[in-house]
């Protein structure tokens, strides 16, 4: 009996064992299905960049170089629309890049001007982000003006020097010279020279080492607009000019041979009996050196009132600035070609004068010998071969 209560007992036991296990599994079961029924969450929403706007230079400022490009850049957007204007509303010119995300200027700005920027962005989440804001260019105390001595389409003589004449002075000439190119179409050494300041300001020119090639296309770029030239003052405006370099005609003026030989292009063209300044007087030597061809007057008023003279002589080529000219003088034929009698200039007949007059070009060298007296920077005006090519490259202020 007791044998019989302790099997059904296991059995129970057994059972109860299998019903729990079963139990257990139909849990999991239920659990995993459960678990598979439930969606998963979403996401977390990121939201859209808004476009953001930036300028160079930045808003507000207010000296500002009207060289400076400005613009204007999107970020996450591209732009809609761009102004910058000026006084008045005036639109200053620009353009979008390729992709819409940036505004250049495509210009020069001015002095002492207030620009302002309008127009819109739309960033990637759609919404539109307005252009604003404004800034100010310097205001110079004073803008100095540049003139070049020889424009476009010019024709000049081999000794031609370049000359920018300055309305001021300039106290920072290098970050002036920083700014003058010249370009040749053909290889050509040469430097500019800082003059000392005369005819209102301050002057630079550019000489070859050696006399200009002929043939030679030149072409001077003084990019000035904006330059700081010390003092408060700036440039006024950029100047250039493209010119040609003509025949090499050459004068060989030999005082004591009492002629002038005309040389082109190497070959003599034309010997002329002259007479030069007195020797004896000082005052009166026509100087020594090469000398410019700047100016011609079919009739040439001159006047010296420690000579007591004022007359009137045709067919006046200039030579420098100290009143030496090449003219036709009938009151000095007799001493052409045997003596020299001048106040310095050199005389001709009127029929030799004209037909060197008629063949002069601005730049022509007419170099003088024989003499004791120097032509040097007191004589004025184109100086610049009066000096070594090592003195002249030390004028630079570079």
């Amino acid at each position: 009996m007791k044998r019989i209560l302790l099997v059904l007992a296991v059995v129970l036991i057994g059972s109860l064992g299998v019903v729990t296990a079963a139990t257990a599994a139909g849990r999991q079961a239920m659990e995993s299905v459960s678990s598979a029924a439930q969606p998963e969450p979403d996401p977390p929403q990121v939201a859209a960049p808004v476009a953001k706007v930036s300028y160079s230079p930045a808003a507000g400022s207010d000296s500002t170089n009207p060289t400076a490009t400005a613009t204007a850049t999107v970020r996450d957007g591209k732009f809609d629309e761009v102004t910058l204007t000026g006084p008045k509303g005036k639109p200053v010119k620009g353009s979008f890049n390729s992709e819409h995300t940036e505004w250049t200027t495509e210009g020069p700005l001015a002095y002492g001007t207030t620009y302002t920027w309008s127009g819109s962005a739309v960033g990637t989440d759609g919404k539109s982000e307005p252009v604003n804001g404004s800034f100010s260019t310097l205001s110079p105390a004073k803008t100095v003006r540049g003139t070049l001595n020889i424009g476009d389409g010019r024709t000049v003589g081999v000794a031609a020097p370049v000359r920018i004449q300055f309305n001021g002075h300039v106290a920072d000439r290098a970050a002036v010279e920083h700014a003058l190119s010249i370009s040749t179409s053909v290889p050509v050494e040469g430097s500019w020279g800082w003059l000392p300041d005369e005819g209102g300001g301050s002057r630079v020119d550019w000489r070859p080492k050696e006399y200009w090639p002929s043939g030679t296309t030149v072409t001077v770029k003084a990019e000035l607009f904006g330059v700081g030239y010390g003092q408060g003052a700036y440039g006024a405006a950029n100047v250039t000019s493209t010119f040609e370099i003509g025949r090499e005609q050459i004068v060989k003026a030999d005082v004591n041979s009492h002629r002038m030989i005309v040389i082109r292009d190497g070959s003599q063209i034309a010997d002329f009996p002259a007479s030069y300044g007195l020797g004896t007087d000082p005052n009166r030597n026509t100087r020594s050196g090469i000398h410019v061809v700047s100016e011609k007057f079919t009739d040439k008023r001159m006047v010296s009132e420690q000579y007591n003279y004022d007359t009137v002589e045709q067919w006046a080529v200039r030579i420098s600035n100290n009143g030496e000219f090449i003219h036709a003088n009938p009151a000095s034929a007799a001493a052409q070609g045997s003596d020299n009698v001048t106040h310095g200039c050199v005389n001709l007949s009127i029929d030799n004068a004209k037909s060197y007059y008629d063949t002069a070009l601005y730049g022509d060298p007419v170099e003088v010998t024989g003499t004791p007296v120097q032509l040097s920077a007191r004589d004025g005006d184109i100086w610049d071969w009066t000096l070594s090519w090592d003195q002249w490259e030390k004028l630079s202020a570079l």
